[in-house]
């Protein structure tokens, strides 16, 4: 892990990023890179929110794949919650099966909350993100980060949401 980085989806690595993978039991924790793709295009063309799909790298090898939104809120069905208007979300975040374990989920994290930091598509109080609240990986390494629950926004059988003020 010497050369980690994030790089924007193109043509060139499109390809190499679909076809990363998780181990099978974590299949329930992330939506498929393919489909985060073709949401991240989706809300782009609605103009109303910002998909910034990344691969994630060490050196020249795709070990992970990240995407931030921006102003992602149309997912709630009843009170849309402060913390998600005009602010960053974490949308999807995973490591391929075959580099887990090995610091590259801390570090990519690192470096997408470095990204949000710049303020890419403006100023913000928070960044969010929401996960199964049965995946405890995923629970440590947000919090380790100093994402705090928010169960008041929790429905049971949704994703468990998170916040960081920035």
């Amino acid at each position: 892990m010497n050369d980690i980085k994030l790089v924007r989806v193109n043509t060139k690595n499109f390809d190499d990023l679909v076809g990363l993978e998780v181990n099978e039991d974590q299949i329930n924790f992330v939506a498929d890179n393919c489909y985060s793709l073709a949401e991240a295009y989706a809300t782009n063309a609605d103009g109303e929110g910002a998909a910034m799909p990344f691969g994630i790298y060490d050196g020249e090898t795709p070990v992970g794949f990240l995407m931030i939104g921006y102003n992602i809120c149309d997912d709630w069905e009843d009170e849309i919650p402060d913390f998600s208007v005009n602010s960053y979300f974490v949308w999807r975040f995973m490591i391929d099966k075959k580099y887990q374990g090995k610091g590259y989920g801390r570090a990519a994290m690192k470096l997408a909350l470095d990204y949000i930091k710049t303020f890419p598509c403006g100023k913000s109080e928070w960044c969010w993100l929401s996960y199964e609240p049965e995946n405890e990986v995923a629970k440590k390494l947000y919090s380790s980060f100093g994402f705090v629950e928010r169960p008041d926004f929790y429905k049971e059988g949704d994703e468990m949401p998170a916040v960081l003020e920035l």
